[in-house]
């Protein structure tokens, strides 16, 4: 199976499966949405939605989180991990927000960059999930599946990414890079398939005799 074959079967069993593709992290706005986002950096999104309730009741805007005292937020945030970079990040970002951007989230993935703590996946996620932008931000999750079903020979994200674009049209992008994310936690997970099990893995290479390890970002 070619790869243009291979993305058209991809796309048209991941719509079936996930019609609809509700934002896993659970937020009010964009500004819930971004921290929430952050959080999520090497953090499941299970973790990040039993720890963000208690954050959000303490302060829901940049307004009211740039007066949070850091160990604060560092204690709420802390079953999250790397709770001493994200907590100065949070309060960091509002901050900024409040002095730079009448406490509005930008929407403009280089400034949504320049904000402390966000890169350009966490950047990517707030243009598609809040703004609407197509956007299609890709983790090492979606780096590996991405490897595993023959759509990148990418050895990084930012390669995967640049690839993924390419092969699906852009109308796609803000619901296919959670329908993928979706997939792989139900179907294709590190340990639930080695490229031989699941029923995208299978139809894609049917012929795969040995386990597919992914090139590590």
């Amino acid at each position: 199976m070619l790869k243009k074959a291979r993305a058209d079967f991809i796309l048209e069993r991941l719509t079936e499966l996930y019609p609809e593709t509700p934002t896993p992290l659970q937020h009010s706005d964009n500004f819930t949405l971004l921290v929430a986002v952050l959080l999520s950096a090497q953090c499941t999104d299970e973790r990040v939605n039993k720890v963000t309730p208690a954050l959000f009741a303490a302060a829901d805007n940049p307004y009211d989180m740039q007066q949070l005292p850091l160990d604060t937020i560092y204690k709420i945030v802390r079953p999250c991990g790397l709770a001493p970079q994200k907590s100065k990040a949070i309060s960091g970002l509002s901050k900024i927000l409040v002095a730079q951007h009448n406490g509005e989230v930008p929407e403009d993935i280089d400034l949504l960059e320049t904000l402390p703590g966000v890169g350009h996946k966490t950047a990517s996620v707030v243009m598609s999930q809040g703004f609407g932008h197509p956007a299609f931000p890709v983790d090492t999750h979606i780096h590996r599946l991405a490897q595993r079903w023959g759509l990148t020979k990418g050895k990084n994200v930012t390669q995967t990414e640049r690839d993924l674009k390419k092969l699906f049209k852009r109308e796609y992008w803000n619901s296919l890079h959670l329908q993928i994310i979706f997939y792989g936690r139900e179907f294709c997970s590190a340990r639930g398939c080695d490229g031989r099990v699941c029923d995208i893995c299978t139809t894609c290479y049917p012929n795969r005799k040995n386990p597919f390890v992914a090139k590590k970002p």
